[in-house]
This record gives C-alpha cells, structure tokens and sequence, in this order.
C-alpha cells in the first residue's frame, strides 16, 4: 500500500490506531540505533531511511535522483512491514537475523528477500530491530552496494 504522504509524521497520522503505536515505536528504535550518516525520508511512499546524496552522490541505480536506500517501514494491508536491503545484499547478516529472531522470537520468521512482516504489532522484536538498524554502516552500505552492482 503506497502512501502520498509528503512527510513521515503524515504517513503516521493514516496508520490505523491498532497499529500505530507499535508503529511508532518501531521507528523510534530505527533511528534510536541507526548509525549517524543515513536519513529519515520518504521514499517509495513508505518511511524510509537512506544514504543521502551528500554522501553518497551517485544515488540510486534504479533511479538516481534518489538517495540509496536502506530500510524502508510500512504499513500494509495485513502486516507491518521491515525492509532492510543489507540483509538481501549480505549472507552473513542475513543467517545472524534469521538465527536471532528465531531464539528471541516464538512465532515463525515470515521474510522474504529483504521484507519482514510483522502480523502481530504486538510481536514485533524491537530489540532485535535495533540490533539489525546499528549494524551496518552507511560507508559499509555503500560499500556492500557497489559490490553488488559489479556482479
């Protein structure tokens, strides 16, 4: 479900209230551990945090005129949604995430490539969300990015 929202504190204001405060709280632990370097934007119509072109001035590949993304937030039809492009660009964080939640989460990891849905807002593991958001660096992303885009 894209969003119009203009800013992030719009996009909140459309999440239903049985979803909100988890929400909320999520994004919170985002940029509560997030390493100094990226910024909070919107981006694909979801909350986002990118690699801005200050620093990274080559943008996007997909589309350069915007900042390389890394996490985006959301709210979708069934699920909060986590999508965290490190873990689809890096095996070894990816197996450390999956190897976590499992032994401090009770309820199955339901993940794609990069997207991980919360069903339950309840059940959200924000410790571990904070773990994963301070791993990586924006230069580590960066630099784990080129690597991709040279194969």
């Amino acid at each position: 479900m894209k969003s119009e929202a203009a800013s992030p504190e719009a996009y909140i204001e459309q999440i239903p209230e049985s979803r909100r405060e988890a929400f909320c709280e999520l994004r919170q632990t985002i940029l509560t551990h997030l390493p100094a370097g990226y910024e909070e934007a919107m981006s694909y119509g979801m909350i986002g945090y990118v690699v801005p072109h200050g620093l990274y001035p080559s943008g996007y590949h997909c589309n350069p005129a915007l900042p390389l993304p890394f996490i985006n937030i959301a709210n979708q039809k069934g699920f909060i949604a986590l999508y965290h492009m490190g873990l689809y660009a890096d095996p070894e964080l990816l197996e450390w995430f999956q190897k976590e939640y499992a032994l401090q989460c009770p309820r199955k990891l339901d993940m794609g490539k990069s997207c991980v849905r919360f069903k339950n807002p309840s059940q959200i593991p924000m410790g571990l969300i904070g773990e994963l958001s301070a791993k990586m660096s924006p230069l580590d992303w960066i630099a784990r990015y080129e690597e991709m885009k040279q194969k």
